[in-house]
């Protein structure tokens, strides 16, 4: 079953300096201006279904398993399409909206790249 699925629609110019500490940004196309610069922007679309340990995050091709979820997570990807990623293979959520999926080489997103959980 799919979660969640999106689109990155726009890429701030510094993203991929958060590359560098194994990270990256989403945000709804509605992002501050001051954050967006450090974006990828997503199309905005509805979750069906709870975010959980063990699902995959999948960019484009490339499926990535999830080892914590933060408290807010859900709510801020539904609200604000607004979550960090970090790839560092965590079993403990840290940061309340940040994704933690194993560690592994980052994706390489483009304009148009499609983003699920499933």
């Amino acid at each position: 079953m799919t979660v969640f699925s999106t689109q990155v629609m726009a890429i701030g110019p510094e993203a991929a300096v958060l590359k560098e500490s194994q990270m990256l940004i989403l945000f709804g196309e509605e992002a501050p201006a001051m954050l967006a610069e450090f974006c990828y922007m997503i199309k905005l679309d509805k979750i069906n279904g709870h975010i959980q340990v063990g699902q995959e995050i999948i960019f484009d091709e490339t499926p990535y398993f999830i080892t914590a979820v933060g408290d807010v997570v859900q709510s801020n990807l539904s609200s604000l399409g607004h979550i960090t990623i970090k790839f560092d293979g965590s079993r403990q959520a840290e940061l309340p909206g940040t994704l933690y999926v194993e560690n592994k080489a980052l994706p390489d997103l483009k304009v148009s790249s499609t983003i699920q959980i499933v």
